[in-house]
């Protein structure tokens, strides 16, 4: 008996490692949709780097994982707390300021934070999200701001496919 336990035990050790990192630290996500087109494709596969509530690093342009109605949706960050967005001819205004997108060059309908909100500025602990393929994504601008809470991290290296292995 001893004999097994001693032969079991490293097994048994690399088990719960990967399943204290998988559900502490980092999770693998399938994309799923054409919601994030064209950066991330349907069935491509990332790690997320999982978010600690009110860890306060979620940054402008983040890719992030959103667990939503029971299902997790991929979408980028374009709104952070206390802050007023609105696109105008196809260009996002941050708090009446043009900021550059380089990671998408199709067409944004234009929308100001009041249309998706009772809100002159996004509030504390809330995110305005949008998918890349801004004309068929399901985002903030149909599903509301997103609860930082529903968060569940960061994209941060895309596994597959092969030929796009890499950090995000």
């Amino acid at each position: 008996m001893k004999k097994i336990i001693k032969e079991l035990y490293p097994y048994v050790i690399i088990v719960v490692v990967v399943i204290l990192v998988r559900t502490f630290i980092i999770t693998p996500v399938i994309v799923s949709g054409s919601s994030m087109k064209p950066n991330f494709n349907d069935g491509e596969l990332l790690l997320v780097r999982k978010i600690r509530y009110n860890e306060k690093t979620i940054k402008r342009f983040d890719v992030v994982v959103i667990k939503k109605d029971k299902e997790e949706i991929i979408k980028r960050v374009i709104g952070l707390p206390g802050e007023h967005i609105s696109y105008k001819n196809n260009k996002l205004y941050v708090n009446d300021k043009l900021v550059q997108e380089n990671y998408t060059h199709l067409n944004t309908k234009d929308f100001n934070l009041e249309e998706i909100c009772t809100c002159s500025s996004i509030p504390e602990g809330k995110y305005l999200v949008l998918g890349d393929n801004r004309p068929i994504s399901k985002d903030s601008r149909s599903i509301g701001l997103i609860d930082e809470k529903d968060i569940v991290g960061k994209s941060v290296f895309r596994l597959w496919p092969i030929t796009k292995i890499g950090t995000v």
